[in-house]
């Protein structure tokens, strides 16, 4: 039977199921970048970000955080829980790069002396621009409870991923979260976590071009782009087998 889709994104599309608590999510090959100005296709994206976010969002919910995560039915679809996703982007960055260094001026690689925690709405006629809290109040898009756990989630999961990526010998350069409320109002993970919303470096390469594992082999043009997909989802399949 097919249903008509709930919402069609940039990287997925969103079903209803018998359940009205449960969604499945459908991961898409296409590929986007500069708020899909620049768009295209990598073979097999879907499948891979699909199986690599559902072993990574398993992994999580073992240590404690809540995701929207249920099970993989297949290589490119996801059960989730139904949840009402926050309009805010929520990014965390480790190490300078991408838009930091544009508004910035700091160099690109450079270490920050912490993890910062930034706010982006989730808007795509407006850019998706950067928020301050106030900003966030203002717009009424999220809680200040709300708002501070998000911060809290973020840091945590962060630091579960260093240490997750460090195994896999891949350096966590920065990375998207997205999370939204189910129907009890838990704040849960949402979304994905996977190259097309993490920045990634191989420890094992020294090039600046070659040692990126993410998304922005598309958007540099770089090439070589299923492969490093693919390199990703094996070490993280790896690096799984061996927690299990």
């Amino acid at each position: 039977m097919i249903r008509e889709k709930l919402y069609e994104g940039k990287a997925k599309i969103i079903y209803p199921t018998d359940d009205p608590e449960i969604y499945l999510t459908h991961y898409k090959d296409d590929a986007t970048a500069f708020n899909a100005q620049k768009r295209g296709q990598i073979p097999g994206k879907g499948e891979i970000n699909c199986t690599i976010a559902s072993s990574l969002f398993q992994w999580l919910e073992s240590l404690g955080i809540p995701t929207h995560y249920i099970e993989q039915p297949s290589p490119n679809q996801m059960l989730v829980h139904a949840v009402k996703i926050l309009p805010l982007e929520v990014v965390v960055r480790n190490i300078a790069a991408g838009s930091l260094c544009k508004q910035t001026g700091l160099t690109e690689g450079t270490i920050l002396p912490f993890p910062l925690v930034e706010f982006y709405l989730k808007d795509d006629a407006l850019g998706d621009p950067l928020l301050t809290r106030d900003r966030i109040l203002l717009l009424e898009v999220a809680t200040p409870e709300q708002l501070e756990q998000l911060q809290q989630l973020a840091l945590l999961i962060n630091q579960h991923l260093i240490d997750f990526f460090k195994k896999c010998d891949i350096t966590l350069v920065d990375f998207k979260l997205e999370f939204g409320l189910d129907h009890e109002q838990k704040i849960r993970l949402a979304d994905e976590i996977s190259p097309d919303t993490c920045r990634l470096w191989d420890n094992n390469e020294t090039d600046p071009q070659a040692r990126i594992l993410d998304k922005d082999r598309f958007r540099r043009d770089l090439g070589k782009i299923e492969d490093a997909y693919q390199n990703v989802q094996q070490r993280v399949l790896t690096q799984i087998a061996k927690l299990q």
